[in-house]
């Protein structure tokens, strides 16, 4: 999601809403972390951060090209990428709540459930801003 908000630097409503939902995985991964420690697994509390090369290229490009049609398309695949990795991560919470059921792991059940409904608010906001856009942007492009 931080690369979204990188790319995607000359629509402030993405930018910043795809910031604030990053930071709700970043917590995500911490808290499972700390889950993992606590049962003795080593897991990395800090997820990737987008960077590089690559990732500056696409920014300057994005923001290079602010006044044409073709960042529309790549908000567009940006927002579809973004559903699908928050539909998959949303299945992985339901695996992992039904896991916790199962080994009646109260820490894990709690930790599935109080992140789970983030996710889904993710997936639904990335559908949203799509449904909003797609039809200017495909009519305009």
């Amino acid at each position: 999601m931080l690369s979204l908000a990188d790319q995607q630097k000359a629509d402030h409503e993405v930018f910043h809403v795809a910031r604030d939902l990053a930071g709700w995985s970043q917590e995500h991964v911490r808290r499972l972390a700390e889950v993992g420690r606590s049962r003795g697994l080593d897991l990395d509390a800090e997820p990737a951060e987008p960077g590089g090369l690559l990732a500056t290229a696409k920014q300057k490009g994005s923001e290079l090209m602010g006044r044409f049609h073709e960042p529309g398309l790549l908000l567009l695949a940006d927002l579809r990428h973004l559903h699908r990795e928050a539909a998959g991560v949303s299945l992985d919470w339901e695996v992992l709540l039904q896991t916790a059921k199962a080994l009646k792991d109260s820490e894990l059940q709690k930790l599935a459930e109080d992140c789970h409904p983030e996710t889904v608010r993710q997936m639904k906001w990335a559908e949203a801003k799509l449904k909003e856009s797609a039809a200017q942007i495909m009519v305009t492009g």
